[in-house]
C-alpha cells in the first residue's frame, strides 16, 4: 500500500502527466454527461421500458453496452463513437485490398496518414447519417416519440443532433490522444463499457445473496480475476524472432576493424488480431435472427434451428461462434502479418534471422511461426467468446456474465494496459520507479521491429 501511495505522489509531482490525466478525466466527464442528455421529442422512460427485456448480447444490446447505456436512453450520444470505429475498420480493410489505400497507409508517411484521417472522418459522417436514420426509426417503432411533434421536424432535427454528437465524440477522442493520456477513441469505448459494470455487479450481488449466499459470489470474483489474468497474458504474449544485422567496418581506410552487427528481434504476437475476430464473428451470428424473422412460421424446423442459433446460451450458437472466431483469427492475422513484407524489410536492412537464409526461406519461416503461435491464440479467443454463456449456466446474471469474456473484456484489458504503459513511461523518464517492481509493463505497442498494419 505504501508503494502504491508513493507512486500516486510521484505521478502528481510530474506537472505534464498530472495535467494530461486531469484533462483526460474532464473530457471523459463531458462524454458521460452527453449520455444523459435526451434527444428532443424522445420519451426516454418509454424507450427504456421497451428495451428493458432486451438481451445484452444481441446487436442492439452490444451497442448499448459500448455507449454506456446512451442507446437505450435516446441520448445525443446514442450512437457513441461506433460509426467512427466502423469507418476505421472499413478503411483498414480497404488498405489490404485497394492499392490506393495501401499506398496511403504504408508508403506516403505523414501526408498519407492525414489523407486517411480525412477520408475516415467523411466516411464517419456518411455512416452516422445512415445509422442515425435507422436509430430514429427504431425509437419511433418502440413508441417512444412524443405524438405531438411533427415527424419531419423530429427526424430532421435529431439526425443533425445525432451526427453532431458522433462527430463531437470523435473530436473528444482525438483531443484525449493529443493532450491527454492513452488512446482517446479506445478510452471512450472503455468508459462506456465500465459505466454498465456497477449496475450489473449490484444486480449480481442481490441475485447471489438471495439464492446462494456470499460464498458463491466470492467464487465468481475469484474466477473473474483469473480470467482477466489469463487475458492479460494472451494480450501481452509475444514470440520474439531474433535478427542479426550484418557486420560493419569501423575505422580509417586501410585500417578498418570489423564490428559485429547489432541484435534486435521481430515480435510476433500470440493475439495479433486483437478483438476483431470476435467482432466479425458476432456480426455473422446476428444473421440467423434476421433470417428467422423473414421466414416467420413457414418452416418450423428451420425456424427453430435459426432461433437456436440466435440464442447466445444455446449449444449450436456457441459451437458455431467458437468456430467462426478461430477462423476469423487466422484470416485477420494473415491480413495483419505479412511474412513477405518482413523478409523484404530484413533484406533491405542487410539483416537476417540466424540460421535462416534471406529471402524465401525467411518468409516461409516467419509464416510457419505465425501459423503455430496463432493456434493457441485463436483457441483462447474462441473460448473467451463463449465463456459468458458458460458462466451464465452457473446462475450468473446476463449483464455481469458478459464481463467474463468477449469483446468487453478484451477492450478493457487492452485499453488499461496501453494507458498504464504511457503513465509508466512518464515515471521512468523522470527517474521514478515504474508501476511494477520488476520487469516492464507492456501494452499493445511493443518494442522490436514493427512492420505492416497494426491495430
Amino acid at each position: 500500500m505504501n508503494k502504491f501511495i508513493e507512486t500516486l505522489k510521484n505521478i502528481w509531482k510530474i506537472d505534464e502527466l498530472r495535467n494530461r490525466i486531469l484533462f483526460t478525466l474532464a473530457i471523459l466527464f463531458v462524454y458521460r454527461l452527453g449520455s444523459y442528455i435526451v434527444l428532443p421529442g424522445v420519451n426516454y422512460e418509454a424507450l427504456e421500458l421497451a428495451t428493458s427485456g432486451r438481451n445484452a448480447s444481441d446487436i442492439l444490446g452490444l451497442i448499448n453496452t459500448f455507449t454506456g447505456g446512451a442507446f437505450n436512453k435516446g441520448a445525443i450520444f446514442a450512437l457513441g463513437i461506433m460509426p467512427y470505429i466502423t469507418a476505421s475498420i472499413i478503411i483498414q480493410l480497404l488498405g489490404f485490398a485497394v492499392p490506393y489505400f495501401q499506398r496511403l497507409q504504408q508508403k506516403e508517411g505523414e501526408s498519407g496518414r492525414k489523407k486517411i484521417t480525412q477520408i475516415t472522418r467523411l466516411l464517419t459522417v456518411a455512416i452516422t447519417l445512415v445509422q442515425g436514420s435507422s436509430y430514429l426509426a427504431y425509437v419511433s417503432s418502440q413508441g417512444a416519440v412524443d405524438p405531438n411533434i411533427n415527424p419531419t421536424v423530429f427526424w430532421f432535427s435529431n439526425i443533425i443532433i445525432l451526427s453532431t454528437g458522433t462527430i463531437f465524440a470523435m473530436w473528444l477522442g482525438e483531443k484525449i490522444t493529443d493532450r491527454g493520456i492513452g488512446n482517446g477513441i479506445s478510452l471512450l469505448i472503455m468508459i462506456g463499457i465500465i459505466a454498465t459494470l456497477p449496475a450489473s455487479f449490484v444486480a449480481e450481488i442481490q441475485n447471489q445473496l438471495a439464492k446462494s449466499g456470499l460464498f458463491i459470489l466470492l467464487g465468481e470474483l475469484v474466477a473473474l480475476f483469473f480470467v482477466v489474468l489469463a487475458t492479460i497474458l494472451i494480450v501481452q504474449g509475444v514470440r520474439r524472432i531474433p535478427i542479426q544485422f550484418a557486420k560493419r567496418m569501423v575505422g580509417r581506410t586501410g585500417n578498418n576493424i570489423p564490428v559485429a552487427g547489432a541484435r534486435d528481434y521481430i515480435p510476433l504476437k500470440v493475439n495479433a488480431a486483437g478483438v476483431m475476430p470476435i467482432i466479425f464473428a458476432q456480426a455473422i451470428m446476428f444473421l440467423p435472427i434476421t433470417i428467422a424473422g423473414w421466414l416467420g412460421g413457414q418452416d418450423q424446423a428451420t425456424g427453430g434451428l435459426l432461433f437456436e442459433l440466435s440464442n447466445w446460451k444455446s449449444l449450436p450458437y456457441n459451437i458455431l461462434f467458437f468456430f467462426l472466431v478461430v477462423v476469423f483469427t487466422y484470416v485477420y492475422t494473415a491480413l495483419l502479418v505479412n511474412p513477405q513484407q518482413y523478409a523484404e524489410f530484413l533484406k533491405r536492412q542487410n539483416s537476417f534471422i540466424p540460421g535462416i537464409k534471406p529471402g524465401r526461406q525467411t518468409q516461409e519461416y516467419i509464416d510457419t511461426l505465425t501459423t503455430r503461435i496463432t493456434l493457441p491464440g485463436s483457441f483462447f479467443l474462441g473460448f473467451l467468446s463463449i465463456l459468458p454463456a458458460i458462466i451464465a449456466i452457473f446462475g450468473v446474471n446476463d449483464g455481469f456474465a458478459l464481463f467474463f469474456g468477449g469483446t468487453s473484456l478484451l477492450i478493457l484489458v487492452g485499453v488499461v494496459l496501453d494507458t498504464l504503459q504511457q503513465i509508466e513511461s512518464y515515471l521512468l523518464m523522470r527517474k521514478y520507479d515504474g508501476l511494477v517492481k520488476s520487469g516492464k509493463l507492456k501494452g499493445r505497442n511493443s518494442s522490436g521491429i514493427q512492420i505492416g498494419a497494426s491495430m
